[in-house]
This record gives structure tokens, C-alpha cells and sequence, in this order.
């Protein structure tokens, strides 16, 4: 995720908000994974199987970001550091949150503060899609 753009971090987080526009532009785009992760942080099964296919340390983060610790340990033993700060900082880990900020990565800051808000706001409805 370093290598993106702050600008693609940025589109990457508003679709976390539920903005499905730039998940598309995301899906149409070449950013297949960026998609795939909102969409299977936001719940979706089928996208968690994607990741886990195709980007397994994408499934692993989103996983950790779950509190899974064995995805939390995958990422370590793979050698993730970031996916791993990532996931602290989702979880408001002031050392993960200080790290990005030492490291001038405000946009995965404002990132991970709308999956909080997301996760800790959310519940299940069976017949509602994930957008």
C-alpha cells in the first residue's frame, strides 16, 4: 500500500465511507486489490476469497484489522511491518498512529480512522448489500 499515491489513499478511503463512484473508478482503474479490500472490510465474503486468492497479505491486513491473531502473526512471519502498523492503527494503537505520523502518512491516518468509525458503527442486515 506505500507505493500508492496519497491521492489513491485518499480514493481508497472514501470508499470505505460507501462511496461507490470511486470504488468503481478503483474496480475500473487497474486497483482491483483497493476494491476488493474496502469491499471485504465492509463485510463482503466474496472479496475476502479474492484477496485471500490474489493478495493474500491484502486478506491477512484485513483479517488483522478483525482481530485475527493468526493473520496478525501471518503478517509478521511474511514480513508486513506496515500491514501490521495499519491494522494497530485501525484499532487506534497510539504507537501505530505515531509511526504513520513520524513517517508523514497522514492519508492512511484519515484511512484507518474511517475504518474505526466504520467497524464500530456498523451492524448486520442479511438483505442489504454491502453498498
Amino acid at each position: 500500500m506505500l507505493n500508492y499515491s496519497a491521492k489513491l489513499i485518499l480514493a481508497f478511503g472514501e470508499t470505505i465511507t460507501g462511496n461507490k463512484k470511486i470504488l468503481d473508478w478503483l474496480l475500473n482503474n487497474g486497483y482491483p486489490d483497493l476494491a476488493a479490500l474496502s469491499y471485504s472490510i465492509r463485510g463482503s465474503e466474496e472479496a475476502f476469497k479474492f484477496l485471500l486468492k490474489y493478495y493474500p497479505r491484502l486478506a491477512a491486513l484485513d483479517a488483522a484489522i478483525d482481530n485475527n491473531e493468526k493473520a496478525y502473526l501471518w503478517l509478521k512471519e511474511h514480513n508486513y511491518p506496515f500491514n501490521i502498523i495499519f491494522a494497530d492503527a485501525c484499532h487506534g494503537k497510539p504507537e501505530a498512529l505515531k509511526w504513520l505520523m513520524n513517517h508523514h502518512l497522514e492519508g492512511f491516518i484519515g484511512v484507518t480512522e474511517k475504518i474505526r468509525y466504520f467497524r464500530e458503527n456498523q451492524y448486520f442486515d442479511i438483505h442489504k448489500p454491502p453498498f
